[in-house]
Order: structure tokens, then sequence, then C-alpha cells
């Protein structure tokens, strides 16, 4: 992922937001020194996105969360200090590689109790979910985030939010030359969810871009306790 914002803006944004606590910053350090993981390292979300995940979380009071693609966990923990008592986090993964260690982490960290992996496709997973979820972030394979996000607006509860990852992919949105599968995915997804009348969306240049959904019928839904 290249350096769509000025490192040194990067570093002071980092530098002004709530450090994160011991247990997610050996998560991060574990990933980045894992050398089967290699160049994987850069699919952390990383201090500042966690950090923001938890806060949509925690304003939405959300008590039910779907993550589809955890990676080594660090999103579902970060996410998980946003719970209000009670809540869950279901978090999805393909990889055996992966889905052992985020159980590892997961396992290590305060919110175990709060989250549950689910190893296998994320669209057999999800569907197999009863939900609703109030909050669902998307963050796995690139070319199914269309059929990912399908499936989780089926499961979506009423005022509910979706956070999708890596929309900007490296600049590369912007780039009508590079034609790599996955940045054609991405083009294509933000085109499409761009004009859906049954969405309201905002693409956010945070790391390397989120986009928020919601539904355009929600407008005034308010959840229940």
């Amino acid at each position: 992922m290249s350096d769509l914002v000025d490192p040194r803006i990067e570093a002071y944004a980092e530098a002004h937001t709530t450090t994160p606590p011991a247990h997610l910053a050996e998560v991060a350090d574990r990933t980045r020194a894992d050398t089967n993981l290699g160049p994987r390292s850069g699919m952390l979300v990383g201090a500042l996105e966690g950090r923001f995940l938890e806060m949509l979380v925690f304003a939405l009071g959300a008590r039910a969360v779907l993550e589809i693609g955890t990676f080594t966990g660090y999103s579902a923990i970060a996410m998980a200090a946003g719970l209000p008592p009670g809540g869950r986090i279901t978090t999805c993964e393909l990889s055996p590689e992966h889905a052992l260690e985020a159980r590892e982490n997961i396992g290590a960290s305060p919110y175990a109790d709060r989250i549950e992996l689910v190893e296998g496709p994320a669209l057999e997973t999800v569907s197999a979910l009863r939900g609703p979820f109030d909050f669902v972030f998307i963050d796995a394979d690139k070319s199914g985030y269309a059929s990912y996000l399908e499936s989780a607006l089926e499961k979506l509860a009423p005022g509910g939010l979706i956070a999708v990852d890596n929309t900007l992919w490296g600049g590369s949105v912007i780039d009508p030359a590079n034609t790599s599968a996955d940045a054609v995915a991405i083009r294509t997804f933000n085109d499409e969810v761009a004009v859906d009348k049954r969405l309201v969306c905002v693409q956010l240049t945070v790391r390397d871009g989120v986009t928020l959904v919601r539904r355009a019928d929600d407008s005034g839904q308010v959840r229940g306790p």
C-alpha cells in the first residue's frame, strides 16, 4: 500500500490518537515480525483505523458486530473495546493460517469471550448466521466485495452501518492504467455503490480508504435498546 497521506501527517495523527493498549500493540508487533506473512503484514488496519473502528462501534452502541476478513485479529480486538456489556463480534476468516494466528491473538486479549471466529468461506458463514448485525466491517478479498456487501445488507439491523476497507487501493482507483484484478474490482465496486439508490455512502480518506454505507430507507431510524 503506497502512502496516500504524507507520512509526517500520518505520524502526527497517530501521535494525537489514544495509544493502543499493550495487547493490541503486541498483535501488531507479532504480525509484522512473522516472516511467514511477509508483505501481507501490511494488511493490518493499524493504530489509527483500529481506533476509528472502535469509535464507530461505540458511537453506534452496536451489540452485534460482523467482520468479514479477520487476518490476525487486530481489527476484531480493536472493535471489541467499543462494545457495550453483552456485545458480541462474529468474525470470518478463510485462511487456516490467518485463523490460527487470530485465535491465538484473540485468546490472549481481554475480549476472548466477546469474539467468535468462524473459519471458512465468508458467504457461507454469513448466510448461516441469524443476525441482525448493527455494524459490519468488510476487509477481505477485493473481488468478493460486491457479494459481501449484499450478504451484509441482508443481515443488517435497522439503523445499522457497514464499513468497507481499502476502497482507495493505494490510489490505484484513479489510475486507469492500473488494470490489476484487485484495482478493477475496487474501482467497479466504488462506482456501483456510489449510484446504488438503496444506499447512502461516504468514502473517507482514512488510511487506504474506508467507505461507510447505510440503507437509504433508514433515514430517521432509531434502534431500540
